[in-house]
């Protein structure tokens, strides 16, 4: 997956990036024939010593995920750039979607898919401020490190 992935300095450091430009196309659509459900069969960290895998794996939603089931990841890009993906259809999906999955699929999007897709959801928040209202822009301060100080 990493060679799937835009080049990154952390992925070049760890010898996994791609050589080159020939490379990151082939294994882009290497990953866009791969089968959603191999990610569920196949886990990329080991069930047994992973408890977040566990956890993923164990909380999955098989119903959830049983309309795209049969998807590969190309499959997937393709339909939540159609009209069948909706914000409901996206909610509904969530809980039979694995971060795998996800990841993967974004591996092959560009940019404007991936705003155009984002724009499809809608997550409103509130606390201090409303974030997430459609046609406002919203922004959101959090302290970068956990010593970080509102008095500076």
């Amino acid at each position: 997956m990493a060679k799937a992935t835009p080049l990154r300095s952390g992925d070049e450091l760890a010898g996994v990036a791609a050589r080159d430009a020939t490379e990151h196309v082939a294994a882009q659509m290497t990953l866009a024939d791969v089968p959603l459900k191999t990610f569920l069969n196949e886990v990329l960290v080991d069930y047994e010593t992973d408890e977040i895998t566990r956890l993923i794996i164990d909380e999955h939603d098989l119903a959830a995920f049983a309309p795209i089931s049969h998807f590969t990841v190309g499959d997937f890009r393709n339909w939540l750039l159609g009209e069948d993906a909706t914000a409901e259809s996206l909610k509904a999906l969530a809980s039979g979607l694995t971060p795998e999955m996800v990841a993967a699929v974004s591996k092959i999007m560009r940019n404007q898919d991936l705003i155009y897709v984002a724009s499809k959801c809608e997550v409103v928040t509130q606390f201090r401020n409303t974030i997430g209202l459609k046609g406002h822009l919203s922004t959101r301060l959090q302290p970068n490190h956990p010593t970080d100080d509102v008095l500076g």
